[in-house]
């Protein structure tokens, strides 16, 4: 099989909303899509980040674009839709990555208090 763009999910929470805390949360959940999936960011496609109504201190994807190797990379950012009940303080981020893997060997990394919005996915532990 050749090279397909395939997605990978991941997610994470943050304890409050400020900058310090969306930057730690980015910054690491980024860290481990990359290493769970040996991402090189030359290969992503884009990049969409959502976030859950209480998170406005930054934009997510500035603080990805920060990264090495990230200033090329298309980013956007979304406002999550509100649904009752739903995990408050969660960043969610879809990357469309071009890769040789097939798509049931993508590693989704969800961190915190998201690890458990996808139990039917297969899952990386950080």
């Amino acid at each position: 099989m050749g090279w397909r763009i395939r997605g990978v999910r991941g997610a994470t929470t943050v304890a409050e909303n400020s900058v310090a805390a969306v930057e730690e949360a980015v910054l690491e959940l980024m860290a481990a899509l990359e290493a769970s999936n040996q991402i090189d960011p030359k290969d992503i496609a884009s990049a969409t980040f959502s976030v859950t109504p209480d998170i406005d201190a930054i934009f997510p994807a500035k603080v990805a674009r920060s990264r090495p190797h990230w200033e090329h990379v298309p980013l956007l950012d979304v406002q999550h839709m509100h649904v009752e009940g739903d995990l408050p303080h969660c960043i969610r981020v879809i990357l469309h990555i071009n890769t040789p893997l097939e798509q049931e060997a993508i590693q989704h990394v969800y961190l915190n208090g998201a690890k458990h919005l996808r139990p039917d996915l297969k899952q990386v532990e950080f």
